[in-house]
């Protein structure tokens, strides 16, 4: 069988053939992740990506090209999860947008659209990094258009321009040590070629064969929004935010910590930052003149600002029978504000944490399920602001976030591009509503600096980082994004983690325990950090995520 040109109606059994053929491996591209932590894997962001594609794509016209190129570019966009996903959706992209203009595509068109989604996926990467997905796209596209000028048997072509990508991926561990290291290839590329390799045996199959694969069901795709809580469920009704200028005689560093622990007396979601000769406060309280008393005789105030939440929130509260909005849609009835802001999340303390900053709506997903480009969007369309700040608090989603934001039109969306939640939680505590947008965006970013994180949590597989051999169920510290502590106990973990944290300038440790860990657990290990490092103050603060038994920030 010679194929001169693939018709529409072949391109789209391709396309969904490539994504079930993924779908029936993402287990093993999940496997090939180096870092063995429990978060939203490769194979799964791809499958989920593409996945979301194939729904678009099987509502297009089978006799238009053009319709099933906008199905799989805007599909694959929308539904893009995790970095993996968002590269993926951006190849699709490239691809898609070179193939558009022609009715039928031949060895050439299908060359020149495969080096067209390298191009475009490359320029999505800040810093594009060879020995991944993205060299293999590129090697690929290249081959393609060499065996292109060679013959016009489409599927001989597609079977040298696979040969040729499987060998690219086998050389991905000579280009990226890590890889080389754990003895696997990039899991990225490794994705890509299933998707390459189940369109080709469509191909090879013919159009009137539907091609099966057996599929894995076990992951689960949901992700959802968090709306604010109730009025009633508010047990501090007022947000009370000011600053002091602090007088000639008083250290602020020394008033801050013991306005912070008075405050903990009186309210929650305490903030007492101390900047030169200024403190920061916010708090939320039932009693704001009592912290703002307090605050007069340490100092003279300014920016003043007290907001009733409970009244705020039911203000805010519109029924689906009297308005309905989408991302890009008609907005509410409610007059628009200056600023608002999408944070993405996990765990029920970390979302009031959240909450009680000031963040809008929290995408639920963070570390264990890598929320879509598409539930950022939506998020986002609810939001009734003209700016929007989104704090991403993973690095994993970073990619999708700033995808949201090339596609949202109405409003000012700001990617603050937050790694981890404490990341997240300072950038929120810099926000000034006096600054103009792009002052806050600065500052916002900048204090990302001033925290240091950490996470505790297992491993799910066995690998080897840094020369270090990692068995699955081993507990992992890590500190800033890599893993500075491997061991079978926990606390020994924890401790080795702070260790690499903590250093003479730090002041305040705080902790955010997980669903799996105990207050009283918790507690106690705030006591043996205090003993152990005399000059930190630490605080405990319920987090409830999944898998990960404390999140901790240092500062």
């Amino acid at each position: 069988m010679t194929y001169e040109n693939i018709s529409p109606k072949m391109l789209k059994s391709m396309f969904i053939a490539g994504a079930k053929y993924l779908e029936s491996k993402k287990k093993y591209v999940d496997e090939l992740n180096v870092f063995p932590v429990p978060d939203g894997d490769t194979g799964t962001n791809m499958t989920l990506t593409i996945l979301a594609a194939v729904k678009e794509v099987q509502k297009a016209d089978s006799d238009d090209l053009a319709a099933i190129a906008k199905a799989i570019s805007s599909g694959s966009l929308r539904g893009a999860r995790g970095n993996s996903g968002v590269i993926l959706s951006q190849i699709f992209r490239g691809v898609c947008k070179e193939i558009q203009n022609h009715d039928e595509l031949d060895s050439m068109v299908l060359a020149m659209a495969l080096q067209k989604g390298a191009e475009t996926a490359y320029k999505a990467v800040m810093k594009p990094k060879e020995g991944t997905i993205l060299t293999v796209i590129r090697e690929v596209g290249e081959k393609a258009v060499e065996v292109a000028e060679e013959t016009e048997d489409i599927l001989e072509a597609f079977a040298k321009v696979i040969e040729h990508g499987e060998a690219t991926l086998q050389y991905t561990p000579e280009q990226l040590p890590v890889l080389k290291q754990a003895g696997v290839v990039d899991s990225g590329g490794q994705g890509l070629m299933y998707v390459l390799r189940g369109a080709y045996m469509a191909l090879e199959a013919g159009e009137d064969h539907t091609i099966e694969f057996e599929v894995d069901d076990s992951t689960s795709a949901e992700v959802g929004m968090v709306l604010q809580q109730s009025p009633e469920d508010i047990k501090f009704g007022y947000c009370t935010e000011f600053i002091i200028n602090v007088k000639g005689d008083l250290e602020s560093e020394r008033e801050a910590v013991a306005l912070r622990t008075f405050l903990g007396t009186i309210g929650d979601s305490i903030v007492a930052v101390a900047d030169e000769d200024i403190i920061k406060i916010h708090v939320h309280t039932n009693d704001p003149g009592v912290a703002i008393q307090k605050g007069l005789a340490i100092g003279e105030l300014s920016n003043m600002k007290i907001d009733n939440m409970r009244e705020e929130h039911a203000n805010r509260l519109v029924t689906d029978q009297e308005i309905s909005f989408g991302v890009n849609g008609a907005q509410p009835l409610e007059e628009m504000k200056d600023y608002g802001f999408v944070a993405i999340s996990v765990g029920s303390g970390l979302t009031e944490i959240f909450r009680g900053l000031g963040v809008d709506y929290i995408v639920e997903g963070g570390q264990t399920m890598n929320p879509s480009t598409e539930d950022i969007l939506e998020a986002v369309g609810q939001v009734h602001a003209k700016d929007v700040y989104i704090l991403p608090n993973n690095k994993n989603i970073i990619l999708a976030a700033q995808q949201a934001k090339d596609i949202v039109e109405d409003k000012v969306i700001h990617v603050i591009p937050t790694t981890t939640i404490p990341q997240g939680i300072n950038a929120m505590i810099s926000y000034e509503a006096s600054q103009t947008p792009m002052e806050n965006e600065e500052a916002m970013i900048e204090s990302m600096d001033d925290v240091q994180s950490g996470q505790v949590t297992f491993a799910v597989r066995d690998t080897v980082i840094d020369d270090q051999k990692i068995t699955e169920g081993d507990i992992l510290g890590i500190a800033n994004g890599k893993i500075c502590a491997v061991d079978k106990d926990l606390d020994d973990a924890v401790m080795t983690l702070f260790e690499n944290l903590i250093d003479e300038d730090s002041e305040l440790v705080t902790i955010y325990y997980g669903e799996d860990v105990s207050e009283k657990t918790a507690a106690a290990l705030a006591e043996d950090i205090e003993e152990r490092f005399e000059d930190c103050e630490v605080e405990v603060h319920y987090g409830g995520q999944p898998l990960y038994y404390y999140i901790v920030s240092v500062e």
